[in-house]
């Protein structure tokens, strides 16, 4: 302790005494002397201001050259790392802002937002990337900055980040092969990226994933483009939800407001698991009923769970089109669904469990036959 506070007492000294090149020695001694021991936040920090004081005339050259060293280093000051991740020098931001883990989150969001396309892609490439940051990327980065964040197996993404790298992906077969790739990716928009891929990514993925090959032939889009899947591929998002909405279910409190709170925040393995326990169904045909082109499934399972219409529409802008449903076809389904009965749709529900093995079978097929 003696010896660092002897250290930075001669830094002052340096600072105000010296001449530009014993600052420029006192800057790398300095900055070696930092990286190689440990210290208290408060001698970081008081390394920083003199380190920022030492480096206030420096060539960008020597800027970059000193990013370059506090980018690995968990002494970085953190005042430090913040100046030079917003640098508009993208050799100078490049390594604080792709290496350095003592940038704080709200830094890198504002860089997102204002920096160059290189400042995003350096982000792209950190070893963890949080989903509000993920979130400013997939919007504003370049195809090469989108691309290299889907890759990138420590980022993670928010549902409506995952909904804009879909989006994304259409006729763009290297980032649809990498937003495939990865095991988080939400099971309803697993179908809709696999519908609207090539062939030849669909084939790339199942030899890079055999584990989803099976699912990837289950994938059917009909003639207009439609949606009709059985399974996606099996990630961890699912298996958490359907612990937490059984473990609801048990407890008797899966209720129509808890189904209406998932529904309306986009948490659709939640509104899957939920509604396949409360209408006894298995699971991959109410994912098939919430996101097919033919909406009568979903009026039927709402109706039968005697849902308030409020609640039936938030699922059914839950698996629409990037969650889009035109004034005009809204209100023929409030019609729709006004016109039903419970009890006819609770028979609809019955005679298709009866008859769920049996083949060639979608959704409710009996559904319009059975509506009064």
């Amino acid at each position: 302790m003696a010896d660092t506070a002897s250290l930075l007492i001669e830094l002052e000294e340096a600072v105000a005494k010296g001449n530009p090149e014993s600052c420029l020695r006192a800057l790398w001694h300095a900055t070696d002397v930092l990286i190689a021991r440990t210290y208290s936040e408060d001698q970081i920090w008081t390394f920083g201001e003199i380190i920022g004081r030492l480096a206030q005339e420096i060539e960008t050259t020597a800027r970059a050259r000193l990013a370059g060293k506090l980018a690995s280093s968990t002494n970085a000051p953190y005042q430090l790392a913040r100046k030079f991740a917003s640098d508009d020098c993208i050799e100078v931001a490049w390594p604080i802002l792709k290496q350095s883990e003592r940038l704080d989150t709200e830094t890198l969001i504002a860089c997102a937002r204002t920096k160059s396309q290189q400042h995003l892609l350096a982000i792209s490439k950190r070893r963890s990337v949080p989903e509000s940051v993920t979130d400013v990327l997939v919007v504003r980065g370049s195809n090469e900055v989108v691309s290299s964040v889907a890759a990138n197996s420590g980022a993670n993404f928010s549902s409506s980040g995952f909904l804009h790298l879909v989006r994304r992906s259409e006729g763009d077969s290297i980032l649809a092969e990498s937003v495939g790739l990865r095991k988080d990716i939400p099971r309803h928009l697993f179908h809709q990226l696999i519908a609207k891929a090539s062939e030849e990514v669909r084939q790339k993925l199942e030899r890079e994933r055999p584990d989803i090959g099976p699912q990837i032939h289950q994938v059917v889009v009909d003639v207009t483009g439609a949606i009709h899947a059985r399974f996606g591929p099996a990630s961890k998002d699912y298996f958490a939800a359907k612990r937490t909405v059984a473990k609801l279910h048990e407890r008797g409190e899966l209720t129509e407001d808890k189904v209406f709170e998932f529904a309306h925040s986009l948490k659709f393995n939640e509104t899957a698991v939920a509604l396949s326990l409360l209408c006894q169904l298995p699971i991959d045909i109410v994912e098939r009923a919430l996101i097919e082109k033919d909406r009568e499934p979903i009026l039927i399972l709402a109706k039968s769970l005697e849902f308030s219409w409020p609640s039936t529409m938030v699922l059914l802008f839950l698996g629409a089109p990037s969650y889009k449903i035109t004034a005009g076809d809204l209100e023929r389904l409030m019609l729709d669904f006004y016109r039903l009965d419970v009890k006819t749709c609770r028979g609809v529900l019955a005679v298709y469990r009866s008859r769920k093995n049996a083949p060639g079978n979608g959704p409710f097929q009996r559904a319009s036959a059975m509506r009064l």
